[in-house]
């Protein structure tokens, strides 16, 4: 860890992390997942990049290296919360939750 501002820092996550998430992206299975899903095949240059930032500020402290680190995970974060949820979490739990459960009736669809 090295001191910034008074304050230790060390990357978010380890350089094997980022290793592991580049092959796992460059695999033939998520490819063949992502273009199911997506229609596109997956870009997997930003964990290669990640994990030569890391490997260089692990290295040489290189602050450029430390700022390309954090700027990419708030990325990666910002674009994690901008999806919404598909469900609404319950706040509370429904009235007759003790209630055993009734197999024998049929449930409204």
């Amino acid at each position: 860890m090295e001191k910034t501002d008074g304050v230790l820092w060390r990357p978010p996550r380890s350089c094997s992390d980022y290793w592991s998430e580049f092959k796992h992206c460059k695999s033939l299975r998520n490819r063949f997942h992502h273009y199911y899903a997506h229609g596109t095949s997956p870009s997997c240059q930003q964990w290669k990049e990640d994990y030569n930032m890391c490997t260089t500020w692990e290295k040489c402290k290189d602050q450029g290296a430390m700022e390309a680190l954090q700027n990419s995970e708030r990325s990666r974060l910002a674009e994690q919360k901008k999806f919404t949820p598909v469900w609404e979490l319950r706040r509370v739990p429904p009235k007759d939750w003790h209630m055993p459960l009734n197999h024998e009736r049929p449930q409204d669809s």
